[in-house]
């Protein structure tokens, strides 16, 4: 633990600080909640029906903008090299740097999706579960789009390729808080598709840093 605490701190800071760092995430966050009453129309009962939904999908957008930076500095640099030979196990190291990466941008996220949905018409007592279903969702993000980043490695554009191979991996996350979303707003049962969600996250969280670890290595070898 004494180890993996100066680790989460450099990460989190990294990735605070890195491209511009939530800024930019939760702005791009805005713009797609200001744009969506643009295309759909500004009916009231449209925008409170498609809200959540568009929140979400927002949400999963804006989680991948600084994907591609989670290895990609480190690598080039030859910290990854060093981190790989440290006394922790990669696969730590791997776990930190995308908690650190939630830290900096996915619990922003999470804190504006309450207001972009109300803003975008939702009702507010939506607003806790929409948190909820934010910061878990967000956690899976940052944990498969890590994989996805690792896998991209020392390749050519690889933030296209990251998002190539990280957009199917989020649709679960989707498909789940929405639907919570959805059955809650209807009067329906929502607690299993949070509990879905919870379960995504919790296989991301585990078997995630295993699948980067190997991608790490395989880009040094």
């Amino acid at each position: 633990m004494s180890r993996l605490w100066p680790l989460l701190v450099r990460e989190t800071t990294l990735a605070w600080g890195r491209g511009g760092g939530p800024l930019v995430a939760v702005g791009f966050y805005a713009g797609v909640a200001t744009l969506t009453p643009l295309a759909i129309g500004p009916e009231p009962e449209r925008l409170a029906a498609i809200a959540p939904g568009a929140a979400w999908v927002a949400l999963a957008l804006a989680a991948l903008l600084s994907l591609d930076r989670l290895f990609e500095r480190d690598y080039e640099d030859g910290a990854l090299d060093l981190l790989t030979l440290s006394p922790v196990p990669l696969e730590l190291v791997c776990a930190v740097k995308c908690l650190g990466q939630w830290l900096a941008t996915g619990a922003p996220l999470a804190l504006a999706a309450p207001v972009a949905a109300i803003a975008l018409g939702a009702s507010p007592a939506l607003a806790p579960l929409i948190l909820a279903c934010a910061l878990l969702g967000g956690l899976a993000f940052a944990f498969m789009g890590g994989i996805g980043a690792a896998l991209s490695l020392g390749a050519r554009r690889g933030g296209l390729l990251t998002a190539v191979i990280v957009l199917p991996l989020f649709v679960p996350p989707v498909i789940f808080g929405g639907g919570a979303l959805d059955a809650f707003a209807g009067g329906l049962p929502w607690k299993p598709g949070l509990a879905l969600l919870g379960a995504y996250a919790a296989a991301a969280v585990a078997l995630g840093p295993i699948a980067m670890a190997g991608a790490c290595r395989n880009a040094l070898s």
